[in-house]
């Protein structure tokens, strides 16, 4: 399993409003919208240009994120 301690940045909660409002200040592509929920519930409903990793999953696949980006996790 990761180990968030290690995390290379703070890790902080922020609230859905402070979520958005970051994501309408930037340009796409400069930040990860990344989906932890199971391939089910992104079939419901996505956050366009989110990229799903499920949570199980994460640990394997920290790789696929790019270590420069704020990653905002839903």
């Amino acid at each position: 399993m990761m180990n968030f301690k290690k995390s290379p940045a703070p890790v902080k909660s922020i609230e859905p409003e402070e979520a958005r409002s970051y994501i309408n200040g930037r340009t796409e592509g400069t930040y990860t919208l990344l989906d932890v929920r199971q391939p089910g519930e992104n079939q419901l409903t996505r956050i366009p240009g989110s990229k799903l990793i499920p949570l199980p999953e994460l640990a394997d696949r920290i790789n696929e994120l790019d270590p420069e980006k704020p990653v905002i996790t839903y």
